[in-house]
């Protein structure tokens, strides 16, 4: 049982790459904490698998770098719940793994376009209905590859880099207004996106984080979970860390 059980009670939220990893976990503790979840992911037989295991109230199988389908699924979504009260926008590729003068083209748009692009289209749609109830939290999902940059992970180190700023700004935008937007900068932990990379970039992390060892994908839920509550009332625009000591601002 949650120490924080009954904390998202009367609550909804979104999430995207609601399907496995961090937002599937993430999800899951929101419903135990009392919230009601719609998933968003692309795969759609994955889909349907976590939302059966998450308890989630509903589904959208979606590409979020589909700004069209971002808005059809953030409106189906809306339906759903009643009220959209959190996004965790989770959604992410890694791309290719090699230098910058042999990264492939068609690789470094769609790691942007889902990475970065994705994440301001499912605040763009989504934001509209927070306001509408002048409430609203806004977790984006960066990586300690945004602040630091990892070699040979250009795309993904300039995409959560954006997602960073994208975050700070946003987060301006709407202080005030009930709205707050922060992201978390997680070092490597284990998750299926590892199984995109070559086992030296997943050593080369696992190298930088003073700890000595990989994240668990819990220890960045709970800091989801904080960002994505009433707790967090006076953070925001803001980047909360859980890197293993890896990262040094």
């Amino acid at each position: 049982m949650s120490a924080y059980q009954g904390r998202f009670i009367g609550r909804t939220a979104v999430v995207t790459g609601g399907a496995s990893g961090l937002g599937k976990a993430s999800a899951a503790r929101i419903v135990a904490e009392g919230g009601k979840v719609v998933l968003w992911d692309l795969n759609a037989d994955a889909l349907k698998a976590a939302a059966e295991e998450v308890g989630a109230t509903a589904t959208v199988a979606l590409d979020v770098s589909d700004a069209a389908a971002v808005e059809a699924a953030a409106k189906t979504s809306h339906e759903a719940l009643g009220r959209i009260d959190i996004l965790v926008a989770s959604a992410g590729i890694t791309g290719a793994t090699v230098p910058v003068h042999e990264f492939p083209l068609d690789s470094w748009k769609r790691v942007v376009d889902i990475n970065l692009n994705g994440v301001f289209y499912c605040s763009r749609a989504i934001v509209p209905y927070m306001l509408a109830n002048d409430y609203g939290r806004i977790v984006n999902v960066a990586s300690v590859a945004g602040k630091e940059g990892n070699p040979n992970a250009s795309a993904y180190s300039a995409s959560k880099a954006g997602v960073i700023g994208f975050t700070k700004s946003l987060g301006k935008e709407l202080a005030g207004k009930g709205v707050i937007a922060n992201s978390l900068t997680p070092a490597t932990f284990e998750s299926p996106i590892l199984a995109q990379m070559p086992q030296s970039q997943v050593d080369y992390m696992r190298s930088k984080i003073p700890m000595g060892r990989l994240g668990e994908v819990e220890e960045s839920v709970a800091m989801v979970c904080f960002m994505a509550s009433e707790e967090c009332s006076f953070t925001t625009a803001s980047t909360f860390d859980t890197s293993g000591g890896r990262t040094t601002y």
